[in-house]
């Protein structure tokens, strides 16, 4: 049996809406060259309002699940029923300061919280994914960071790393001169056979 590929593509830069960044415009490219029936949610994590995480992992252990009732959590839920739908995630994240862009690292730290809701199997339903990273920076080893940081989320997680395209950022449209990305990105999310 054949699972439909759907891809959950968790944007992450902190452009104002409406201003598509370098790293967007490339996983754009990316996602051009998936068939046309491939399955794609496009979330945009910046502006969305998920609570600070708080650490009860050793005292309280467990964690309830994220309410979509609750003004304060809608967005969170939302993102994890996303996430446990989607067959790939594919992390459309600039590098900022080496790093994570801050809403996509606060997301993930809510995981672990999912990994401690009791009846979710939040961390065997991930073993499922496959993970991608699509980024961009002034220069590749200033990325290496943050690839190696959601290389070991995928590791931990037991999912599949689908790998990474990095492309030259800077200011907006810097991506559109970086011949070698622009040619890697219609096969990246491809999977092979």
């Amino acid at each position: 049996m054949t699972t439909e590929r759907h891809l959950l593509f968790l944007v992450a830069s902190t452009r104002e809406p409406g201003i598509e960044g370098n790293t967007e415009a490339l996983a754009r490219a990316a996602a051009a060259g998936l068939p046309a029936d491939t399955r794609q949610t496009w979330r945009h994590l910046h502006g969305l309002s998920m609570p600070p995480f708080q650490d009860h992992r050793h005292d309280r252990g467990t964690y309830p699940m994220p309410d979509a009732a609750v003004p304060a959590e809608r967005d969170l839920r939302g993102l994890l029923d996303d996430t446990l739908a989607a067959t790939d995630l594919v992390f459309v994240a600039p590098v900022y300061w080496y790093s994570l862009p801050a809403e996509l690292k606060l997301y993930l730290d809510h995981w672990s919280a999912f990994l401690r809701v009791p009846g979710l199997d939040f961390k065997a339903r991930m073993a499922a994914k496959r993970f991608w990273l699509v980024t961009t920076s002034g220069n590749r080893p200033k990325a290496q960071p943050m690839i190696d940081s959601l290389r070991l989320c995928a590791e931990f997680c037991g999912a599949a790393w689908g790998g990474e395209l990095w492309g030259q950022g800077g200011e907006p449209g810097k991506v559109r001169t970086d011949a070698a990305a622009l040619a890697a990105a219609p096969g990246f999310l491809r999977l092979p056979g």
